[in-house]
């Protein structure tokens, strides 16, 4: 039966629902280029208190605070298989004093705001204040990949928000065992021993976990297939066994044993991150629809205009005043330090863990415990969707994106690909040419293209090279199965969609044939290096067109009969890298870029555009 008596969708219809709308919000905001966060919360808000149709608390009885409480545990510790030290850098002093100074000072700043703004008790204000301390990187990861920031604040900005994840639940655990010692007769001295027990037994266990998988992986002993499930028994049984020990303290657990395992250089980790994070989106799609769905209108009517007050004041002076104190006198450029100290959105975790902790606080009988959670879904509101619309604006307003548009890097520094970088170039798109060979790179640097001697794959290219400005990668070296492993290994980082190859000399063959798993797409002429080369070198040339209304791409395919179109970019700064069997769309305004046989003599604008 679809519907129970209470009118509620049962439990496996009511999985299905969640799934498809936090899955369905997230393509939805790639199509749209909108803030997934912020469709997720408008359609768990919908299908909640404003339709009725969803009650998670309802449908899922008392499963539901341990289903949230694992799939926390889940994202924090994909969070620290993210944290790899050698990708730190230059980032590595202003992370260090947002977690050790600018923790402390947000802790004091929110309970401040709390209490005075929106009018919590001391004791209420001091546990969520520690929540608050929590930025949430489920949120910041997508608004990072949407905005295209530069490395450094969006390092900073990552590293703080998974830090402090675990940092801030112990902050209110701390702030809750001392509420405890006050309202009842536990002493002092029982809850310090207490708390220094959890937090030693949580670091313990995560160190060990994470030494135990890693050593488990490299001798072999748990077979390739069985990598990811070990993985997942292991994550889930370290978290209850630290929770158990002292609630909340599984956080620390989790994202120090993924931390550990992030920095062991396993040869499957790709393989495991890849996974984790494909689990992580669909986790987070689903206990962000549950949350907001959870809120009922009855939870809501407490808030009033303080609450609007307090989310203001957060915004305004609690957020930003710490990490200003925090970077100060540190070599972080005054742009990077506004940049992050007015972006602060908070996301699952701070509501998760401020509804557990408001419960506990109204067992003690505090009566304003029962505004925390309604104010943690208020400033979780606001702060995704003011930043989510704010943060690529305000980053291109500062000068720190990585670049407007759309960048493209070459791997393979042949003639051809020199003449097709500076032709890119013409068109002001960052291009990045990378060659094993630094000899196969005098002539682009004598070209004026930015350059990067090394292989693509290295630890090395992952430090300097700020993949986050390129969106397209051609493989066009002279060896082809080179070309198939760069294109197959970033392909998930680029999308596979942008990854370009260019054709292997023995494609044709079935005995040499691969599957469409590997490699990239072919584009232009669809040659081989050789013939792309070759070609080049009988005078071929690469040129830019600019089509107006006059001059279309109608027009332009009938004038240019032997030409071989290779990119398009938008009037809107959409690249597109043609195909052989891709129609132009040009627009008024689209540059077309193309290879002509020999250059003829250039016609007059109104009659054959404009050659840029």
């Amino acid at each position: 039966m679809a519907v129970a008596e209470t009118g509620g969708l049962d439990p496996v219809l009511a999985f299905g629902l969640v799934g498809a709308l936090g899955v369905g919000s997230q393509w939805l905001a790639w199509r749209l280029r909108l803030p997934a966060i912020v469709l997720m919360l408008v359609a768990g808000l919908i299908i909640g208190p404003v339709t009725g149709v969803l009650d998670p608390a309802a449908q899922f009885g008392d499963m539901l605070q341990p289903m949230i409480a694992v799939a926390v545990a889940i994202i924090l510790f994909e969070g620290g298989l993210t944290l790899d030290l050698h990708r730190l850098s230059d980032a590595a002093k202003g992370v260090r004093r947002l977690v050790l100074i600018g923790a402390p000072l947000g802790w004091i700043a929110s309970a401040s705001a709390l209490h005075f703004v929106a009018g919590l008790s001391w004791e209420s204000s001091a546990v969520f204040g520690g929540i608050m301390i929590v930025t949430g990187p489920t949120v910041i990861a997508p608004l990072l990949r949407q905005a295209r920031l530069q490395r450094r604040p969006a390092a900073l900005m990552q590293w703080e928000a998974i830090v402090n994840d675990p940092v801030g639940a112990l902050a209110a655990v701390l702030a809750f065992e001392v509420v405890m010692v006050l309202r009842t007769a536990t002493s002092a001295g029982h809850a310090v021993i207490e708390i220094g027990m959890g937090v030693a037994i949580a670091t313990v266990l995560g160190l060990a976990a994470g030494w135990g998988v890693v050593k488990a992986f490299r001798q072999a002993w748990v077979p390739e297939y069985m990598k990811v499930p070990v993985l997942f028994v292991v994550l889930l049984g370290v978290f209850a066994l630290a929770d158990h020990v002292l609630h909340e303290s599984g956080l620390l657990a989790v994202t120090i044993m993924g931390l550990w395992i992030a920095n062991a250089k396993l040869p499957s980790f790709t393989e495991i991150y890849r996974f984790k994070e494909h689990a992580t989106v669909l986790l987070v799609s689903g206990v962000f629809i549950l949350l907001a769905a959870g809120m009922s209108f009855d939870r809501l009517v407490v808030l009033d205009w303080r609450a609007g007050a307090f989310v203001l004041a957060v915004i305004l002076l609690a957020r930003p005043l710490p990490v200003l104190a925090a970077l100060a006198f540190t070599n972080v450029p005054w742009r990077e330090r506004l940049l992050v100290a007015f972006t602060g959105p908070r996301g699952v975790v701070l509501v998760a863990v401020a509804g557990l902790f408001g419960e506990r606080l109204a067992q003690l009988g505090l009566p304003d415990a029962d505004r925390i959670a309604p104010l943690a879904f208020a400033l979780v509101a606001a702060t995704v969707v003011l930043h989510g619309f704010t943060l690529a604006p305000m980053a291109r307003l500062l000068g720190l994106t990585a670049s407007r548009l759309p960048g493209v890097l070459i791997m393979g520094g042949s003639k051809w690909a020199v003449d097709l970088g500076a032709a890119l170039k013409k068109m002001d798109l960052p291009v990045i040419i990378a060659d094993p060979n630094n000899a196969h790179l005098r002539s682009a640097r004598e070209a004026g293209l930015d350059t990067f001697y090394g292989d693509i794959l290295s630890e090395a290219a992952e430090e300097r090279v700020d993949l986050v400005a390129y969106e397209k990668l051609i493989c066009a070296s002279d060896n082809d199965a080179y070309n198939t492993l760069v294109a197959t290994d970033l392909a998930p980082e680029f999308g596979r969609e942008n990854v370009f190859q260019v054709k292997r000399v023995r494609e044709t063959s079935s005995r040499h044939s691969l599957p469409a798993t590997l490699g990239g797409q072919a584009f232009g002429a669809n040659e081989t290096y050789f013939e792309a080369n070759a070609a080049i070198a009988g005078g071929c040339e690469f040129r830019v067109t600019k089509l107006t209304e006059e001059f279309t791409a109608e027009d332009w395919r009938a004038a240019q009969t032997e030409a071989v179109p290779i990119a398009e970019l938008g009037p809107g700064g959409s690249l597109r890298l043609l195909g052989p069997e891709d129609e132009l769309r040009g627009t008024p305004g689209t540059q077309l870029l193309a290879r002509l046989p020999k250059r003829t003599e250039r016609k007059a604008p109104e009659a054959a555009g404009e050659d840029i």
